[in-house]
């Protein structure tokens, strides 16, 4: 075989990576580094082989998991705007916002032992949620649903001030009040 590019996944390779994943984010965001990839493997549905196969370490399944959940994040953005007004789809995508939050705290130890390790989970995924926020500001800004001179950077460090303060599940309704109040300061005014 000709170069280094890997070949699409046939459909139940697929389904079976994309329910690891999925386990994985619960299992680590509940139990942190004592999370057994055996038990992320039942839940997932799966024998511990297809687990190893798809992830060969621990820290290529945390770094999986992870970058799935910046992707999901982000993927969601056309669906919200094709399926909402920009404002309404800006306001359902922060509270996809603070379950990627509330996942990645359950998961920062684990995080934070890979990084250590010489790896950057974290790669591109700030460039990937600026443009998410980019991209739902400027249909809101279009549409004259919110003020023009908050920058998507600025509601990007208003979302990681958030998400420092009230990443917690307990914190949750917090977390949703600050997003209210921060969205309501985002609106356009007459």
């Amino acid at each position: 075989m000709a170069g280094s590019e890997q070949r699409p996944l046939r459909a139940d390779p697929r389904r079976n990576r994309d329910k690891i994943l999925a386990a994985g984010v619960r299992v680590f965001a509940e139990k942190g580094l004592d999370a057994h990839l055996e038990h992320i493997a039942r839940e997932a549905g799966v024998g511990s082989a297809t687990l190893y196969r798809n992830f060969p370490t621990r820290e290529a399944l945390i770094e999986a998991v992870y970058r799935n959940e910046v992707a999901q994040l982000c993927d969601a953005v056309p669906g919200l705007l094709a399926a909402k007004p920009p404002y309404e789809a800006l306001r359902a995508w922060t509270r996809l916002f603070l379950d990627y939050v509330t996942a990645k705290f359950g998961m920062a130890d684990a995080l934070r032992t890979i990084a250590a390790a010489g790896s950057n989970p974290y790669g591109h995924s700030r460039d990937m949620i600026q443009a998410a926020v980019t991209a739902l500001m400027d249909a809101c800004a279009a549409a004259g649903t919110i003020r023009t001179d908050i920058s998507p950077a600025d509601m990007g460090a208003a979302l990681e001030g958030i998400a420092l303060t009230s990443a917690r599940p307990e914190h949750r309704a917090r977390a949703e009040r600050l997003l209210d109040l921060t969205l309501d300061g985002l609106k356009a005014r007459s």
